[in-house]
């Protein structure tokens, strides 16, 4: 089993992400709120680091917080999941679109029947 963790910037996208699992017979996703580091720091008129003028401009300015998924999947629906959020998203390799990484799971308690 894998724990699949998406940090979606676009938070426009959560509701069609979320109908596209389904669809595709995933399951059981979490979501929190969440803000990168860059995010907090741009907002700090006192921090003074090098590129952060540049960083400050890349993002929006109403964009606040980003969306955390977490969802535990069988091995067999991690690329089917990675499917779904590419074609959703159009792509995390556009800038500020989000980030997405797996997991293993050693131990997993909680999903009933199917786990």
């Amino acid at each position: 089993m894998q724990l699949y963790v998406l940090v979606l910037n676009h938070t426009e996208y959560l509701e069609p992400l979320f109908k596209a699992m389904l669809d595709r017979g995933i399951r059981g996703a979490t979501v929190l709120d969440s803000t990168g580091m860059m995010r907090v720091l741009a907002d700090d008129e006192n921090v003074d680091l090098p590129m952060l003028g540049l960083l400050r401009h890349m993002y929006s300015p109403e964009r606040r917080a980003s969306k955390t998924v977490f969802v535990v999947l069988h091995d067999e629906q991690l690329p089917v999941m990675a499917e779904v959020v590419e074609q959703v998203t159009g792509g995390l390799d556009q800038p500020d679109s989000g980030i997405a990484f797996a997991l293993p799971l050693q131990y997993v308690k909680g999903l009933g029947q199917e786990a």
